[in-house]
């Protein structure tokens, strides 16, 4: 049996032609081969660095200066004028918010309790800035377990914030405002349902109105950011809601993600 030397020669090949042009060919596959596992890495730098920066803008839009000072303005009247203890009922919940929104900032996942817990808080101070304006409901469904699921954070927030100032605060009445939230769970899918009877999503926004656009803006694209990365299937869908008459009655907002579980592996 002939050797593969024997065969390289009868060619009328040099060996060191052939070996120069195998080293030259390993050389080409191993550049480029790098090239690729460069490019790749800095792709996911790129999103890393993009994913960090949507989270400090989120947590910036969240922090809010006018909600922030705001509400302490409402602390200051409540002792001054009203109650000591409606004061301390509101600085309260004004604390344990504050500690919840940097406590959560930087992270990745949290339960879908603290994320509730957080914008329980939010809505009840607005309730009480806003000398209850509207009201809201919580729903959970018995299907969804808020301690063993997880959700990005600061990503409901800036819906039920737009949804509070720029629809139902800007109602020709100044009662009756009515903002529900509504949590299930279907085809291993957790849906996320804001509904409020504020004016609607057709009409235009002032100028303070496309300012806090930006906030639902960044959470939308931290959400499919994160969709992307961890393949969680994630959309928001806008509608409009309708009486029996079929006349417009208000909005609805949903949002459908791919439900993790808390010991559901994330990278998996």
């Amino acid at each position: 049996m002939a050797h593969y030397t024997d065969i390289v020669f009868a060619a009328e090949w040099p060996f060191w032609l052939f070996f120069l042009l195998s080293l030259v060919t390993l050389i080409v596959f191993f550049t480029l081969r790098e090239r690729k596992i460069r490019r790749a890495s800095a792709k996911e730098i790129t999103k890393t660095h993009a994913l960090i920066n949507l989270e400090l803008h989120a947590f910036q839009a969240q922090m809010d200066p006018h909600f922030i000072f705001n509400s302490l303005n409402a602390i200051h009247h409540y002792i001054l004028t009203t109650s000591t203890d409606m004061a301390s009922l509101y600085l309260t919940r004004f604390s344990r918010l504050m500690r919840l929104m940097i406590g959560n900032f930087n992270k990745e996942w949290i339960s879908l309790q603290d994320e509730l817990d957080a914008l329980e808080l939010y809505i009840q101070l607005e309730q009480l800035r806003f000398d209850e304006q509207f009201n809201y409901q919580l729903i959970v469904g018995p299907e969804v377990n808020p301690q063993f699921t997880l959700i990005p954070p600061l990503i409901i927030q800036p819906y039920v914030q737009y949804a509070i100032w720029h629809r139902i605060l800007l109602r020709p009445e100044k009662s009756g405002g009515q903002l529900r939230i509504t949590l299930s769970k279907e085809n291993d899918r957790l849906q996320i349902q804001l509904e409020d009877n504020g004016i609607l999503i057709t009409e235009m926004l002032d100028g303070t109105g496309e300012r806090q656009a930006s906030g639902i803006d960044i959470a939308s694209e931290r959400l499919y950011m994160m969709s992307e990365k961890y393949q969680m299937k994630a959309s928001i869908k806008s509608l409009q809601v309708y009486n029996e008459e079929r006349e417009p009655s208000g909005n609805r907002l949903i949002i459908s993600m791919q439900h993790v579980a808390a010991r559901q592996s994330l990278a998996g």
